[in-house]
């Protein structure tokens, strides 16, 4: 079985494939003092609970945006499963896409892997928007290469944003408000933050399909997708899981040859 780590700015999700099969997920915030040993503690126990042991686990791979948190990722896949893990961004490892940017070295790793994962689902010109600790809009052609995109801030990071900035405002849910125009304080961040990011979804997917010469279908991924994808028709669906997928192909790739 293959254990896929996904380590992101917010959170790092762990998953358990049977092939294709995801037979087992769980996620915990991210943390860059974080050991190996204090993962297996862990790690070992939810593996018990869906009836798994570290003996099952004969493959890992790994992706992370957070510098900090490699080694000790990496640690834990070694002296506690005895596997030699993948790493996505090593030279070593073959993403199976091409990075047409001035700059391939400065892109996020997660967004190259959920490419892969998203072109898997989706063989067709693609804008893949995920709303993580930033909201990131991705370009990925038909053959699955990543032509560049869009970073802009998370819908969490305008909320904490605003609460900083503001001495008199309070942290709010983010969710869909009762009414666009707000009748209080609260309301009225709710309203800006919703309808804001919705406005941006509908402002630049038409841009990107306009400056790229493609009616792209779009995806979206993050925690927070499902709070937006029936509030525009723009969205052709929510997928999840892309990067896991991603990583489970990537996987593939590299230990079949």
């Amino acid at each position: 079985m293959l254990l896929a780590i996904d380590c992101g700015n917010s959170n790092t999700v762990f998953a358990v494939y049977n092939s294709k099969e995801q037979v087992g997920r769980w996620s915990l915030s991210t943390d860059p003092n974080r050991t190996a040993d204090e993962y297996a503690v862990w790690l070992t126990q939810l593996l018990y609970l869906k009836s798994l042991s570290v003996d099952n686990i004969t493959e890992a791979i790994i992706t992370t945006v957070v510098p900090g948190t490699r080694r000790n990722l990496s640690t834990l896949v070694q002296n506690h499963f005895s596997v030699e893990p993948l790493v996505v961004r090593d030279k070593n490892v073959d993403l199976g896409i091409r990075i047409k940017v001035d700059r391939p070295e400065q892109v996020g790793a997660d967004r190259l892997v959920t490419a892969v994962g998203a072109h898997l689902i989706y063989p067709e010109d693609l804008i893949v928007i995920d709303f993580g600790t930033g909201t990131t809009f991705d370009v990925i052609d038909s053959e699955g290469d990543w032509c560049g995109g869009i970073i802009a801030p998370g819908v969490n990071l305008s909320v904490e944003a605003l609460t900083m900035a503001g001495a008199l405002l309070p942290r709010v849910n983010v969710e869909k408000p009762d009414s666009i125009i707000g009748g209080n304080t609260v309301s009225a961040m709710q309203s800006g933050i919703f309808w804001g990011y919705v406005s941006m979804i509908e402002g630049m997917v038409p841009r990107i399909k306009k400056e790229y010469g493609s009616n792209m279908s779009v995806i979206a991924t993050g925690g927070l997708a499902p709070l937006f994808v029936n509030e525009t028709d723009l969205i052709k669906a929510v997928e999840p899981d892309l990067t896991l997928i991603g990583l489970v192909e990537i996987n593939r790739r590299n230990r079949s040859k």
